[in-house]
């Protein structure tokens, strides 16, 4: 087979496994707010591994680890790519205050009202109940709770994901510019979300046009996704930043109220401009301190 026929098995194995199961979740009434619902997510984000590993083990009979970037060879990237998404986040957290009509709250009231849309009151109440018992603030123990989970299962959940789009696609797209595959990988990850968006994942209040959104902030990210790969060498990288990214997200809206989720938060408006702002450095850094350009370059050039 040729390498575009891979590419769009992968593709089509991928979507229609993962469509076809949130569709049968749905219409068998399952809420995305609950135990089969996050249990539906974890697996969701594993079927692009399990796509990879059909088209390359089991279809092509390659070597997975050599075709994905698989690598454990630690090196200064690791690190980059687990510092970066706190970063992020509380970036996201200082433009959000910036927005008219969100405020600074210390008490998380804010927090609550966001939670009070898919949890019962005994919930929050429950919730308000652990947050006065803990001895620092929540802000501080949800960063370190996500800093451990970033490397430990969440990443594990990330590599479901990063196996297929930063491993697999990367490689695939080996012959195209680094921004035109950012942008061509960022929509697909993007595409790919859109079933459990419109159940109400990250834009719980606008779902339809949370799908928008989130192809939009995905193509944001995917730059930096791509960066950190190429330069760790390895897809456990792009993984670890996922890990992270996921875990440390809350740190974006614990202490903030007003808004909504069009516009504040990590997947929000001023989510947007951090990214942004975060791609400028990387790019500033690409062009100016280190040798490789990779940016402005050919992928093929670089792994």
């Amino acid at each position: 087979m040729k390498k575009l026929n891979k590419t769009a098995l992968f593709l089509i194995l991928t979507f229609i496994i993962c469509y076809t199961m949130i569709a049968i979740f749905y219409f068998m009434g399952g809420k995305l707010q609950s135990t089969s619902g996050f249990i539906i997510t974890i697996i969701y984000m594993f079927i692009p591994a399990l796509s990879v590993f059909i088209v390359e083990k089991l279809i092509h009979k390659e070597k997975l680890v050599q075709t994905a970037g698989v690598s454990f060879n630690i090196n200064i990237w690791f690190l980059v790519a687990w510092l970066i998404t706190p970063l992020i986040s509380f970036s996201a957290f200082g433009i959000s205050l910036l927005f008219h009509e969100v405020s600074f709250s210390p008490d998380m009231e804010g927090m609550y009202e966001r939670y009070a849309i898919t949890m019962a009151p005994e919930q929050i109440e429950q919730m308000k109940t652990s947050a006065a018992l803990m001895p620092v603030p929540v802000i501080w123990i949800t960063l370190i709770q996500g800093l451990i989970a970033g490397i430990t299962i969440n990443a594990v959940a990330g590599f479901g994901e990063e196996l297929g789009w930063r491993g697999f696609l990367l490689r695939q797209f080996r012959n195209m510019p680094f921004l035109k595959a950012s942008v061509i990988i960022g929509f697909i990850w993007g595409v790919w979300h859109a079933p459990v968006i419109l159940l109400g994942h990250n834009y719980p209040q606008h779902p339809q046009f949370g799908v928008l959104m989130m192809t939009l902030w995905c193509i944001l990210l995917t730059p930096l996704f791509l960066y950190i790969t190429i330069k760790s060498k390895s897809v456990i990288a792009a993984s670890v930043m996922h890990g992270t990214l996921n875990g440390t997200a809350g740190v974006a809206i614990i202490l903030i109220k007003g808004g909504n989720d069009l516009f504040v938060g990590v997947t929000g408006l001023a989510g947007f401009i951090a990214l942004i702002l975060v791609n400028v450095l990387f790019f500033i850094y690409d062009n100016w301190i280190t040798k490789e350009k990779i940016m402005n370059g050919v992928i093929r050039e670089f792994i």
